[in-house]
Formats: C-alpha cells, structure tokens, sequence
C-alpha cells in the first residue's frame, strides 16, 4: 500500500493481519498537544473501544503540520510512538519545547523528521545521538545556533537536510553517505566549500547560498553527475569558475552571483548543459563573458541574470534563438548602440531589465513578438529601461504591454508627448519617466489607473495643470511632477482624490494661488515639496497636524517596491539630495522660494518627526516660534530671507541634531543662543543680515549691547505702572486744593478769623524785618571797627 497523508483530520487504518498501518493527519486541531490530546483525538476519529495503546505502538505516519495554533511544551508524548517513521511538526509553536531533540534517539523507527518554523531556538542538536536509519531532516527557518554536528554529517543514510534560514556558525563538515538534497543557505557559516563535495555523487540539490563562505569552487565539482540544482550566491567567494561546470550535463539552476568570481566564461563552459533553464552570474564585477557571435546555446533559458558582469560592448547576439525567456537582466554591463533589430522579433520578456548602460536610438525594437505565457499576469512583470540613452517618442507599442506592472524609463532623452493610450495599463504599480525631454500635458488617462502607487514625471518640460479632479489615484503613495513647467492651482480637493500620499513634491514649477488646507487630511504624508513656485497667502496652521510627521509609521508600499531605481530627490542641508533605499525615513517640509506670508504656525513645532523645515525666501514675519526646540530630529532648518522678528529662541539649543542652520537675512535681535550642537555652527554668514544680532560666531559683542529682553521688560513694567502714576498724582493734586480752599472758605466766612490772621501776619513781617535789619547794622559796624 502506497502511504499519503490524510487531510481534514480523517484518520486511517488498515487491518493486516494482528498489525496496523496507521496514517494520522491533524491539521485542524489547535492548542496545546499532548499525548492525552492525541489519543482523544484519535478515540473520537477511529471509532476503536481500546485504541490508545495498539494506535500509539501502530503509527507509522503523524502529519501535525501547519497548525500554527498548536503548540507543545514537552516532546515526550511522541517516545511512545515506537513504529513511527514520518513525523511532521511543520509550523508548529515548538518554542517551549525544550527536548524537542530527543526525537532524533527517542523514535527508534523515524526515518523523516521536519521540524520547518517551529520556534526551535538555542545550541543546535544538543545530543550527538541520532538514530541511525534517518534519511530526511528538516529544521529549517529557525533560530538555531552554533555549528553542525561531525555526527550528523556522517549518518550514511540521510539523503536530504535543510537547515536552512537559522544562525548556524563555523564551517561546513565533510559530508558522507547519500545525500540528493543539502540545504545551509541563510546561516553565518564560514570557511570553504568542502573538496569532499564531490563524493556526494547522489547529490541532486545543493544550496549555500546567503553565508560567508570564502574560497573557490571546489574544481572537482564536476563530479556531481547527477546534480540539477546549486546556489552559492552572496557568499565571499573568489577565483574562476571551475571548467568542470560543463560536465554537468543534468544542470537546470545555476546561481553563483554577487560574489567576487574572476576570469573569463566561454561558451565551452555551457557545451552539456543542455538542461539549463536558469542562469545568474550576476554582481560579479570581474567576470567576463566571451561569446562567439555565431554561438548557438544548446538550452532554452528561462531566466538569465548578467548584469553587473562584463558581456562586451554589443547587446548578446547569442541570445536571438532563445524563444522561452521570461526573466533577463542585463543591466550596468556597459552594453551601447542601439537595440538590434532581432529582438524585436523575439517573444515579448515578461521581465526586462537593460537599465544602466549607454544604449541609444529608439525603443522601437524592443521584444515585441507573441508570447502567449506573458499575459499570465504575473506579480513580477517589469520594463526597465532607465539611465540610458535612448530618445525619440515613446512607441505606442507600450501600450499593447497589458501585462506590465512595472515601468521604468527614466533618464533617457525621449522626447515628445506622454501617450494618452497608457491608460490600457490598468495593472501598473510603478510608472518612472523622470529626467527625460517630455513635453506638452499630463494626460488625463494617467488619472484613471486605480492600481498606481507611484508616479514620477519630474524633470521635464510638461506644461499645463493637475488634471487630477477627475482622476482615481487613491493608491498613490508617491507623486512627484517637480522641475517641470506646470501651472494652475494646487486642486483644493488633494486631500481627498490623493488620501495616501507619502511623497508629495511640485518642485520648481509655476503653481499660483494658496496652499490647500485639504493637504492636511493626508495623514500618511512624510515628504512635502512645494518649493520655487509662486505660491501666496498663509501657511495653514493645520499643517502641524500631519499625523506621519508627528509620530513614526512604516511606509506600505506593497508590491511597488521591485524596482531598485527608486529615488527621491529633496533639498536638505542646502544641498539636493538624492534618497534611493532610505527615502522612506525622510521626514520633510519644503514650502520655500514662494511669496507665503503670515506668521509661522506655531502648530508646526508639534511635527517632531521632521528632519528638514525650509520656509526661506518668503515674505514671513512675526518671531521663530518659542518651542521650535520640540523639534528634536531637525538635522536642517532654513528660515532665511524673511521679516522675521525678535530673539532666537533659546529652545533652539535644544536640536542636537542640527547639522544645518539658515537664519541670514530676517530682523532678529538680540544674543545668539549658546548649545552644544550650535557651537558647531561655526559659520558667520549663517546670521548675516539681522544688525542687531550678537555673540558667537559673529564679531559683535553682546557686553556692550543693551540686552533687548530687558529693555522689553523694563518697557512693559513701566507700561503696566503707567495708571498708577497718574493716579497717584491725581490723588495729591486732589487733596492739595481740597485743603486749599478749606481754609480760603473759613476766611471768607469768618471775619473775626481773617483780622486774627492778617494781624498775625503783620506781627511776622515787622519782626522778621527788624531782625533783618538789626542783623546787618552789626556786621556793619564790625567790619568798620576792623
């Protein structure tokens, strides 16, 4: 009887004789196993009055995979499963199993063991004892550690393991015995590629690739006679390729690339290899290919990967006969001169990468023929043609590539107009034309694709307004259309037609009117370039509200991320800098070179995750908001040629992560705030432009300048004590003619009083007068005696 395994958790028996040949699926149960669990199941699946012992001694066959809701903290449920030869755990929750190795000596009649994504973690194999008939181990994508066992390397019966995507160490022992498949990719293994290799003459399946292995390819690598598949890539390994190679004549997949492999390949090397279907030698810089022209290969390739490699000056004519290609990679193998006329010929290349060469002419001749399996509408189906030197218009033969989701021209010469006719590619992620001579308007058919999340047109000559009122772009994550000459308003309603932008740039155009406060409703929003325009009114207070520039969340770009060209351009540090594989951690707002007036939005301190602010060459006024030093990720701030007004704030010292500062050319006063990351800021001109500013770097020194703040201060408490004053002497002045005209009224009244008192003021004038004169006459006589 052929053994399968079950599925929707049926078991299986069969009655031979006085033994059992049990099969037991479980992959629908969930939660904690153990061998209570296993033998309920089986009591209530087998209809069996007494099935515990006879099923547990009787299994041969236990498929428990992918439960990932299952989980066993203890392994010894599985000892007793004395006939068991197939155990499958795969996926399982394993993490708290700490004997889970002690199945390997335990179960005397296991013969297949996968333990794939269990959670297994820790030094691998703590026991050196295996059972002896083991053929198939499989612990793959865990966390083990530490080297491979002498042991298990020498069980003469194992014919496949994986081991697979966990943190194995040290080198690889010599192999002996049957193996068809060996799998170490994805470790930190070191050392060489064992000569002993080529005794593995079973050896189907070899894959190391993804460790550190250094060294050649061992040269007696031929000897694998039966080998149909090796991956060494991205490892540390140098020299040539072993010529043996071509006595591989069972080869299918063949992928030594990023490596530092040397020498020169000639079509010798592929003679036999007449199986080949996959190819890549890709990121080896010194490895040449030196084909004859009149080569004619004896395989079909499916996928060919040489880019990075040297192929000669002239795009591979070898390649005309090859009629199954769906994936080939030429790009930055310095290939020029136009596309031969051949290839338009060929079957249409799902996958199509000649980017970063010196080819020229038009884009006419590109594979063009009929190939029935391109519109399977694969995930991965691309055109990229960038950083070339291709010109002339783009061919409406692109439309016909339905398929496409990918698509990349930029960096070219093409001139001519955007065809409307792209809107039949109702399947594209990704559409790159900047940096090219395109001209005219952006058609309204771009607006249609649902499906887009990234449109670069930037760097152009387009002309013309947005046309994105009537559009669908609401998976757009990245739109740039900067440095081109487009006009109009910025559409108020670019909230919600464009509700998932990450990437919003109009750079360097002649957009007018105000900026739209619907721009607030895109919470996503990381990069906002509006810079060099001709932009007017305030800037909205809501702005500081941008949830992704106030706290940190991943960037989802979902299946648009193929494409390694990539790239964002953004001025920081008053520099353009060109983002590619970290444009998503960049944090920044550009609303300079515009005629923006108003104070700047306090609010626009709360975006703590900015690294660059850029509101230069405005007409801003008012102060540099208090709490600017909330900021604390600013590695550039440029608030240069405005009104601005007042002291530095002194929060400023609080950045200690600014790199680059642009005060220059505002009406600020006062000293310049002291901090650790400003003391760095040693460059003068920095504040030039503001008379009234003092203290390091600049030559003015702040002893003899009357410290504004007091001033104001002084200026505000004599304002406040203003009222008090004047009522204080109002207070006096009151009383003073309140008394006065007490006593003048008694006088008038009283006649009796007013003689007493003129009188009495008679009395005093007479004898101060004779005192007066009494007092003379005796100096007088006193001076004569003299």
């Amino acid at each position: 009887m052929s053994l399968k395994c079950c599925h929707h958790g049926l078991a299986m028996t069969v009655a031979c004789g006085k033994e059992f040949i049990v099969m037991v699926s479980l992959d629908m149960l969930k939660g904690c196993i153990s061998e209570e669990t296993l033998q309920l199941y089986l009591l209530r699946n087998m209809s069996l009055v007494h099935p515990t012992p006879l099923i547990l001694m009787a299994t041969t066959w236990l498929d428990m995979s992918s439960n990932e809701e299952l989980m066993a903290s203890d392994m010894a449920w599985t000892f007793g499963l004395l006939s068991l030869e197939l155990l499958d755990l795969n996926s399982l929750n394993l993490s708290g199993a700490h004997n889970w190795d002690m199945m390997l000596y335990m179960i005397p009649s296991l013969k297949e063991l996968s333990l794939s994504n269990c959670g297994l973690f820790g030094s691998f194999l703590n026991s050196s004892r295996i059972v002896s008939n083991i053929k198939h181990l499989d612990l793959g994508f865990n966390s083990l550690k530490g080297p491979i066992l002498k042991s298990l390397a020498r069980l003469r019966t194992l014919e496949v393991l994986d081991l697979s995507h966990n943190h194995l160490t040290g080198p690889i022992p010599t192999f002996f015995g049957n193996l068809t498949k060996l799998d170490l990719s994805f470790n930190q293994l070191s050392g060489s590629i064992p000569e002993s290799f080529g005794k593995l003459a079973a050896l189907t399946k070899l894959y190391l690739e993804s460790n550190s292995l250094m060294g050649h390819i061992p040269t007696n690598i031929g000897r694998l006679v039966s080998l149909q598949a090796i991956s060494v890539h991205s490892n540390l390994l140098n020299g040539t390729i072993p010529v043996s190679f071509r006595k591989l004549d069972k080869l299918q997949y063949l992928d030594i690339s990023n490596n530092s492999l040397e020498g020169v390949i000639f079509e010798a090397y592929f003679a036999n290899l007449s199986m080949l279907k996959h190819l890549d030698t890709s990121s080896n810089t010194k490895l040449t290919f030196n084909i004859s022209h009149e080569w004619i290969p004896p395989f079909q390739l499916v996928t060919l990967r040489l880019n990075s490699c040297n192929i000669g000056n002239e795009f591979p004519q070898w390649l005309h006969n090859q009629r199954k290609l769906e994936e080939l990679v030429l790009s930055n193998t310095s290939i020029s001169g136009p596309l031969p006329t051949w290839l338009r010929k060929m079957p249409i290349i799902p996958f199509l990468d000649l980017s970063h060469n010196k080819l020229t002419g038009p884009l006419t001749n590109l594979p063009n023929g009929v190939n029935v399996d391109v519109f399977d509408y694969g995930l991965n189906n691309a055109l990229f043609l960038g950083n070339n030197l291709f010109n002339e218009s783009i061919p409406r033969s692109l439309c016909r590539r339905t398929d496409l989701r990918y698509l990349d021209i930029s960096r070219n010469r093409l001139t001519g107009k955007i065809p409307k006719c792209l809107e039949n590619l109702q399947r594209l992620l990704t559409m790159i034309f900047s940096s090219n001579r395109l001209s005219g308007v952006i058609p309204n058919s771009i607006t249609l694709n649902s499906s887009l999340v990234w449109l670069q047109l930037n760097d152009n000559n387009l002309i013309g307004e947005l046309p994105w009122e009537s559009g669908n772009l609401g998976a757009l994550r990245v739109l740039d259309v900067g440095d081109n000459e487009l006009s109009g308003i910025i559409p108020a309603s670019i909230g919600e037609k464009l509700g998932s932008l990450v990437v919003f740039r109009l750079h360097k155009n002649n957009f007018t009117g105000s900026i739209p406060r619907s721009l607030c409703k895109i919470s996503s929003l990381q990069i906002l370039d509006v810079a060099y325009n001709f932009l007017t009114g305030s800037i909205p207070h809501c702005l500081g509200e941008l949830k992704a520039m106030v706290e940190s969340s991943p960037v989802n770009l979902g299946n648009a991320t193929l494409s390694s060209d990539k790239n964002v351009i953004q001025v920081l540090k008053g520099v353009d800098l060109e983002y590619t594989k970290t444009w998503d951690i960049v944090f920044n707002m550009d609303l300079s070179s515009n005629k923006l007036v108003g104070e700047i939005p306090v609010k626009l301190t709360a975006l703590s995750m900015l690294i660059g602010l850029n509101l230069s060459n405005n007409h801003l006024s008012g102060m540099i908001p208090e709490n600017i030093g909330n900021m604390t990720r600013l590695e550039s701030l440029d608030l240069s040629g405005n009104k601005l007004t007042g002291m530095i704030p002194p929060s400023m010292a609080a950045l200690t992560f600014l790199s680059h500062l642009n005060l220059s050319h505002n009406n600020l006063i006062g000293r310049i705030p002291t901090g650790r990351q400003l003391q760095t800021l040693t460059d003068p001109s920095i504040y030039n432009g503001n008379k009234d500013l003092c203290g390091a770097p600049l030559l003015k020194n702040c002893s003899n300048h009357k410290d504004p703040s007091s001033t104001r201060s002084k200026k505000k408490y004599e304002a406040a004590n203003e009222p008090m004053k004047i009522w204080f002497y109002v207070d006096i002045m009151s009383g003073f003619a309140t008394g006065f005209w007490c006593v003048i009224g008694v006088l008038l009244f009283k006649k009796h009083w007013r003689h007493k008192l003129f009188m009495f003021a008679d009395e005093t004038v007479d004898k101060i007068y004779v005192a007066v004169v009494v007092r003379f006459t005796k100096q007088k006589r006193g001076r004569e005696t003299t």
